[in-house]
């Protein structure tokens, strides 16, 4: 057998593997420089007999002095278990890192040591090959982050949520769950797909997000760029209220609780005067609360938003925010089951919701769980050097600027 590899492949070309593969993933695609500009970027082919067997879309973060980082999210793409193929990888990588002064390439491949169904009761064990495959990696001078224990510490979240379409419908997910959906809408929330014309109020949910956790995340223009570069790949699912309609119809609620009331005090049925005075307390305080909400511009609000981006038969749910004042209508609840549900109507065989806590046990993890997703381990990030002195120096650097960024997010 002989390999080569190839500097700068034809998009297409690094996109039509990525997509046949088993471990697609957006962050792959060749668009998904386009989103991250302010990185460098290169398309590495490798090769076997002149067949593509390989691939992996390189970001190329400049340094001071002339040094730069390499990043390889959730790539590369190859096979992990041929072990000739993976020693021609990394010792091509590590040559391409030395041209371009790298002092480490880091990357973070599409490799599982669990995966576990929310709703099944069988507790599935560590996969034994991707152990196999890691100390393949570590022999061959890759430096492995190991199984990190905080979200914060890897760049791409190490645990993710993930629907599959075969595990969504009415039967797989908690009935409980499909009745509190069911809620959302009787309180007349709807949803809308959209792309550019959404993204004033997206950007507007998304700040309001940022203002309540505390964190910063992107702006109108970064939105806008996600959708030119996607086109119809992309999407923005909107939960909306329109606050003129429901007030009225909790009026009209309102007059016929109070004439059960009045037969209720006329015919002295203590319970049922008990019950209609406190449908008539919750009625007058929602209707006050929209009273306080009603302008005399538009009334169909924006409550929560989704931004979603296919690719292959994958989907990713990039970004989420939501109105706070909101939350009693519980709208991100039907968001994400919809902004699911297009996605699988878009052709998509899974939905990835994103990261959640490494323990699982947080609102992330509780929120999402609520879809019947199947909770993925990644292996996590590997580290490898280009220069053993220069790696050990820019990588303790590195760790502590990413301890003091995480310090400073959650101050």
């Amino acid at each position: 057998m002989t390999y080569t590899y190839k500097i700068g492949i034809d998009a297409s070309e690094h996109d039509n593997f990525v997509i046949s593969s088993d471990q697609t993933n957006l962050l792959q695609s060749s668009k998904w420089a386009n989103i991250k500009n302010n990185w460098k970027n290169d398309r590495i082919g490798f090769y076997e007999n002149n067949n593509l067997v390989a691939v992996a879309s390189v970001l190329i973060q400049p340094l001071p002095l002339g040094f730069t980082i390499i990043y390889i999210p959730r790539g590369p793409i190859m096979d992990y278990k041929n072990k000739n193929l993976l020693k021609f990888v990394l010792s091509t990588l590590k040559k391409y890192g030395k041209t371009k002064r790298a002092l480490f390439i880091k990357f973070d491949p599409t490799l599982f040591i669990k995966k576990q169904l929310v709703s099944s009761e069988i507790i599935e064990q560590d996969n034994k090959e991707t152990f196999d495959i890691i100390n393949n990696l570590i022999s061959l001078g890759a430096d492995w982050t190991g199984r990190t224990t905080d979200i914060a510490e890897n760049i791409q979240p190490r645990f993710q949520a993930n629907i599959y379409k075969e595990n969504f419908n009415q039967e797989s997910i908690p009935k409980k769950n499909i009745k509190r959906i069911a809620a959302v809408r009787n309180k007349g929330v709807t949803i809308e797909f959209g792309t550019i014309e959404l993204i004033p109020e997206f950007a507007e949910l998304m700040k309001k997000t940022e203002n309540r956790k505390g964190i910063n995340l992107r702006n109108a223009d970064y939105y806008k760029n996600l959708l030119d570069t996607y086109g119809d790949n992309a999407y923005i699912t909107m939960a909306r209220l329109n606050l003129v309609e429901r007030k009225a119809k909790l009026e009209q609620q309102l007059e016929k609780v109070k004439i059960v009331l009045s037969k209720s005090i006329e015919n002295n049925r203590p319970t049922k005067i008990m019950q209609s005075e406190e449908e008539i307390s919750r009625l007058e305080k929602e209707i006050k609360f929209l009273n306080s909400k009603i302008t005399t511009g538009n009334n169909n609000v924006a409550l929560a938003a989704t931004l979603s981006i296919n690719f292959g038969e994958t989907s990713e749910n990039i970004y989420a925010g939501m109105d706070e004042d909101y939350k009693t209508y519980n709208p991100a609840l039907l968001t994400w089951y919809e902004t699911a549900n297009h996605a699988f109507e878009l052709g998509a065989k899974w939905q990835n919701m994103g990261g959640i806590e490494n323990n699982l046990n947080g609102g992330l993890y509780h929120f999402k769980s609520n879809y019947n997703p199947t909770i993925e381990e990644f292996a996590g990030e590997f580290n490898l050097p280009t220069n053993k002195f220069l790696y050990l120096t820019s990588n303790l650097i590195y760790k502590l600027r990413k301890k003091l960024r995480t310090r400073n997010k959650n101050n």
